[in-house]
């Protein structure tokens, strides 16, 4: 028998992570979450999880353990436009709070996997640069990678393609699928910021997790992207959900192109499983 693994989740009481969390203690690891729940929730909590409340800057004293064995390092601000207006504390979550992270790392000498995002992708590479967000975390990706070459660290860096799926959030930080489907149950008109050409991969949770557990064992390196190669626009996005829809003005920082790279991921036997208008349907049937 396999010798079970001793994993930590940051942001594992968030949507993605809570996912995780879930598969990890069923195939019978010791997993710890670390989560400040300015995301997460405690109703994401899963049974079987060792749960630490706190910033990622204070992980050495929230876990301290040496016996890690892997880290998923997910516990990050994770929204674009809305970064545009809170850039502290987009630093101090992503910059300051993941660089105690790879300290972290460093010293337990394990293996991390890295959530990354694709937004640095976008616009043929432009997109780094047009919100707080993605430019932190581009820029994270960088130092995983200078972290893996300077001190021989082992690592992986995945990319999610607009996760969608059960548990999603629906407010401030929330995801569009989600946003669109609270709007469609109460009957509500969507709301599509202009121009509504702004394409992306939308990617099932699951799919994500499979990914995420696939990377965790086999992937070593950067680019393991993890999306849908099914393109929308959010246009046909909130057309899916057959309501009115309000058109808003453009806004800042709202990449246009859904540029996506899978082939490593692809590589390891890994692929998108489940359709979004799938999803739609059956949650439009309820």
């Amino acid at each position: 028998m396999a010798k079970k693994k001793t994993i930590l989740v940051t942001g594992g009481a968030g949507f993605i992570g809570s996912h995780l969390c879930a598969r990890l203690v069923k195939d019978g690891n010791r997993v710890i979450s670390l989560d400040n729940y300015f995301s997460g929730s405690k109703e994401n909590h899963v049974d079987g999880v060792e749960y630490r409340e706190g910033h990622t800057k204070d992980i050495e004293a929230l876990v301290p353990e040496t016996d890690v064995d892997i880290i998923y390092h997910l516990g990050e601000y994770a929204r674009v436009e809305s970064s545009l207006a809170e850039p502290g504390t987009v630093w101090d979550l992503n910059v300051l709070g993941t660089f105690r992270v790879l300290e972290f790392w460093r010293t337990r000498k394990c293996k991390l996997v890295y959530a990354g995002s694709s937004t640095k992708f976008g616009d043929g590479g432009l997109g780094r640069d047009q919100s707080p967000y993605a430019w932190t975390k581009a820029i994270n990706t960088e130092l995983v990678r200078n972290y893996g070459a300077w001190f021989g660290l082992s690592y992986a860096i995945t990319y999610f393609y607009n996760v969608y799926g059960p548990g999603e959030r629906s407010e401030k930080y929330g995801t569009v699928v989600e946003i669109f489907r609270q709007k469609h149950l109460k009957g509500e008109s969507l709301p599509v910021v202009a121009p509504g050409m702004q394409k992306r991969n939308f990617t099932h949770v699951d799919d994500i997790v499979d990914g995420l557990m696939l990377i965790g064992e086999k992937g070593e390196g950067d680019e393991f992207g993890l999306g849908n190669r099914r393109t929308y626009t959010i246009l046909e996005l909130a057309q899916l959900f057959g309501d009115p829809i309000e058109m808003l003005p453009e806004r800042p920082g709202n990449r246009m192109d859904a540029s996506i790279e899978t082939s490593k991921s692809e590589a390891l036997g890994w692929g998108a499983k489940r359709e979004l208008a799938e999803y739609i349907r059956e949650a439009t049937a309820q």
